[in-house]
């Protein structure tokens, strides 16, 4: 398998990026081409000491930052690291892009140069959000503001081959993240979508367990909380500051006194499996489900071990062969 990595995109550029990189190849193996600005690649390669390891590097002049616009970022920037790693994907040059960068950009690049899978409405963002018993996927987080029915309908079947082929979980149920549980709650979108997921269940195409309200995702009510992405962009960025929050109270509280620092390390254990739960670069990336070659979206503030992270789910998912399984499976999602 080859990975192609967009080297120059995201908050730790380029340094995160391509130590990330020699994280994966000495771990995972595989072949990996990192797309940049060569010299300053190779520098820090061989600061890495791997120059023995699978990695090759693609020159890329320019860059894609978080101030270019998303719209018309990779057509006007054609020698920008996002937008050939892009183009080599779309080529067959590797089988999964991941890039840390623009995430509008990227996107809309993986739409306009790799193009949708036919039938699709819009590409989603899945993002796995930690709940009691694991992770719950929420989508979309972000892509897609404004939403039809068919449009969450489609996210609803997206999410749940990838929920079990990738994330191994056995028949996912499906929600719909709503004001209430009820089935006569929310506006039109969501009622229209209630109905559309409820036909669905009852023919046995996905387990949809009906609406879910937002208090209930951390519960884990739901395996796929399917919602637009402007509620679900809202919902993923109160997650992480509620997270964020907690850890930081925790850790003062932990700090106060002698006694509580003493308490702290007989806790140190669990505090530290609570903080792997709660941490973005132990899952690392999401691919925008519904494209037709896999591309992964890590942090924009990702570390090496986020960029890791990141490659080993973007493997996962080739391997799954998700894109084939929405492929096969067009015929239900399409109104």
């Amino acid at each position: 398998m080859k990975i192609i990595i967009d080297a120059m995109s995201g908050d730790n550029a380029p340094e995160a990026i391509v130590s990330g990189c020699v994280m994966a190849a000495h771990e995972f193996g595989q072949e990996y081409i990192l797309v940049g600005k060569e010299a300053v690649i190779r520098e820090l390669l061989a600061k890495e000491k791997a120059e023995a390891l699978p990695i090759s590097i693609q020159n890329a002049d320019d860059v894609i930052d978080m101030h270019d616009d998303p719209a018309t970022a990779v057509r006007r920037k054609k020698e920008a690291s996002m937008s050939v790693a892009l183009r080599m994907l779309k080529n067959g040059e590797g089988d999964a892009l991941v890039s840390a960068g623009n995430t509008g950009a990227l996107l809309s690049g993986a739409t306009l140069v790799t193009k949708r899978i036919r039938g699709i409405r819009r590409a989603a963002l899945p993002t796995q959000l930690p709940c009691k018993g694991g992770h719950v996927l929420l989508l979309d987080s972000g892509a897609n503001a404004e939403c039809t029915p068919e449009y969450l309908m489609q996210f609803a079947y997206m999410g749940s081959f990838y929920a079990e082929k990738v994330m191994g979980i056995k028949k996912p149920r499906i929600g719909l993240v709503n004001n209430g549980a009820e089935d006569t709650k929310g506006d039109t979108l969501r009622k229209e979508t209630y109905a559309m997921l409820k036909a669905a269940g009852e023919e046995g195409r996905i387990n949809f367990v009906g609406n879910v309200e937002g208090s209930d995702v951390p519960k884990g009510a739901c395996d796929v909380a399917v919602t637009d992405g402007f509620t679900g962009n809202v919902m993923l960025k109160t997650v992480e500051g509620v997270a964020s929050f907690l850890m930081g109270e925790l850790k003062h509280m932990f700090m106060t006194n002698t006694r509580t620092k003493l308490s702290y390390l007989l806790l140190k254990p669990a505090m530290g499996g609570l903080k792997k739960l709660l941490s973005s670069s132990e899952v690392g990336g999401a691919p925008f489900l519904g494209i037709s070659k896999p591309v992964f979206k890590a942090h924009g503030s990702s570390d090496a071990r986020a960029i890791r992270s990141a490659v080993k789910q973007a493997m996962a998912y080739v391997e799954a062969d998700v894109t084939g399984e929405i492929e096969r499976n067009m015929d239900y999602m399409t109104l």
